[in-house]
């Protein structure tokens, strides 16, 4: 594994895994980690499944332009670089279906089977209606093809006390303290894990699992969508990546930024 810039704890991260994680590069601080990784890119410094991991990030981004805030030293922010070539553009959403499972998968893990852990379309994670972490994945394309792919992640884990009565953590759920490094290496070998089942044309089984965890699924809830009060049942997503509504007789499909949870 090669590590840079890292200070502590090298042997605790080390991800039992094929290629992700094994190129390591960890920044006391930065301002984003999607967008160090993007400079690794761009100066061809950065393999297949080089992370980037920060203790400190002072400009992470998350879904619709927000941003994401953590405190610093108690929680994970990390960004993988992939190259999955073998994945047509028109099928980028299976990436983040494959990358939310395995936030689940790691989730899982420490918190043991829960109902109330889910993942909020697109790639959220939540614990009942708090969120314990998100996910923004950029992907460069050429052509039909994915060039590479940068995941960017940001997990709640030791941080007790949140801006906003809608967050969570690790700690909050379980009044424990975690060792960041070691909870890094095993996030890692999850989302190894979910990428080769990917990679391997198994995508049936990745739908058929994101649907199981999915929040709201075939529940009633109400929505808003072009400013206009809506109340439907989430029935799936397709390939495109959109909601599937169903309201009243009909089933309407909406993008990120068309709707909104109530």
């Amino acid at each position: 594994m090669n590590v840079t810039k890292y200070e502590k704890h090298v042997e605790a991260l080390f991800p039992q895994t094929l290629f992700t994680g094994q190129q390591l590069v960890w920044l006391p601080e930065c301002a984003s980690t999607n967008t160090e990784a993007q400079v690794l890119i761009g100066q061809n410094r950065a393999t297949d499944g080089c992370c980037v991991i920060t203790d400190k990030q002072t400009a992470g981004r998350g879904q619709r332009g927000n941003q994401w805030e953590a405190a610093p030293g108690e929680n994970l922010t990390l960004s993988v670089v992939w190259r999955p070539a073998f994945l047509p553009a028109a099928d980028q959403f299976l990436l983040s279906q494959a990358v939310a499972l395995a936030v689940h998968d790691w989730l899982t893990a420490l918190l043991g089977p829960a109902e109330a852990l889910r993942v909020k379309w697109p790639n959220d994670i939540v614990y009942g209606s708090q969120k314990l972490g998100g996910i923004l994945i950029e992907n460069t394309l050429s052509g039909a093809k994915i060039q590479h792919s940068i995941v960017g992640i940001g997990l709640n884990v030791n941080q007790q006390k949140f801006g906003v009565p809608t967050a969570t953590s690790l700690g909050c759920l379980t009044g424990r303290a975690y060792q960041l490094a070691t909870l890094a290496g095993r996030l890692l070998e999850c989302l190894e894990r979910r990428y080769l089942q990917l990679r391997a044309g198994r995508v049936g089984g990745l739908r058929a699992d994101y649907l199981k965890v999915l929040y709201r699924f075939e529940q009633p809830h109400a929505y808003e969508a072009g400013g206009q009060p809506l109340r439907g049942r989430i029935v799936g997503v397709d390939e495109a990546g959109r909601l599937a509504l169903a309201t009243g007789d009909q089933i309407r499909y909406f993008d990120l930024k068309e709707i909104r949870y109530v």
